[in-house]
């Protein structure tokens, strides 16, 4: 808007303080600035289109709005951001830009240990709240989506990204479901995902000496831009089960209605407004 009040004022005070013949004779170059006013004008008007949203904002689709009051720590990673939790000792959640070439690379996740993470204060989770929990280690962004990176494999490791996760559901739907998003991901252009925990109201089962909450359900949305925009919501609880993609689906709005959480905040407010509001596995 600075920028058009200065171009306003520069063009009227070229036609006040110049003749007709003058104004002849620099035509071109007033033609240009009135070019260049126009432009200005036209984007400061302009709606922000879904395609710039990822084109420039891409990080801001990474951002989301926690409930007030929550603990939160972010945390910016090379593929991902968390919001950390100092009291559950768990993510807020966790989210990435998945694209088609970060599943694949040199990166392997043999040979990588899960890592307390220096980044966050003690107590925090460690290696050893694990042991004998009966729980699995279970991955918010999956190992798999950072094979394109050494660093982004290493960091995917942190136990900040880590939820206890019945192992049957880790190895089970929830995996199946991690794949859906690669398949996306390669079809669609890429997909912006969000997952966390759930935490029901009362009091929550904690393993090992840091107390690390043990979540009753998790969720995951899933957004994609382009012509037609879409989101899709999932919610498992904790538990073991062998149930189709299906089962798990609700739409993205009913997801921040349990979590508190605002998806995608920075997404045009019609846009947001409209792929939330709706979820239909056929269209994925």
């Amino acid at each position: 808007m600075k920028k058009l009040k200065f171009y306003v004022l520069v063009l009227c005070s070229a036609m006040s303080v110049v003749s007709c013949d003058a104004i002849g004779r620099n035509k071109s170059a007033l033609n240009e600035l009135g070019k260049e006013l126009a432009a200005v004008a036209g984007g400061a008007q302009k709606p922000e289109a879904v395609g710039s949203v990822a084109a420039d904002a891409g990080d801001r689709l990474q951002m989301q709005k926690t409930p007030a009051g929550t603990p939160e720590q972010i945390l910016r990673r090379t593929a991902y951001v968390a919001s950390y939790n100092k009291e559950t000792k768990l993510p807020n959640w966790v989210a990435w830009h998945l694209t088609a070439d970060r599943t694949t690379g040199p990166a392997k996740r043999s040979g990588v240990d899960f890592e307390a993470d220096a980044d966050v204060p003690v107590p925090r989770a460690e290696d050893s709240d694990y042991y004998g929990s009966g729980y699995d280690r279970g991955h918010m962004c999956p190992a798999a989506d950072n094979k394109f990176s050494k660093k982004a494999m290493e960091e995917s490791f942190l136990f900040t990204n880590m939820c206890p996760q019945n192992g049957n559901l880790n190895r089970g739907d929830w995996n199946e479901m991690e794949m859906a998003c690669r398949k996306w991901a390669e079809e669609y252009g890429g997909v912006y995902v969000v997952c966390g925990p759930i935490l029901y109201k009362g009091r929550h089962k904690t393993i090992g000496r840091n107390k690390v909450v043990v979540p009753e359900a998790f969720f995951k949305v899933v957004l994609r831009l382009g012509d037609a925009p879409e989101a899709i919501g999932f919610i498992y609880k904790n538990t073991e089960g062998n149930r189709p993609k299906g089962d798990y689906v609700n739409t993205v709005d009913e997801v921040e209605r349990i979590t508190g959480i605002d998806f995608f905040p920075s997404l045009p407010d019609g846009v947001e407004k409209a792929v939330e509001a709706k979820a239909d596995i056929n269209e994925w």
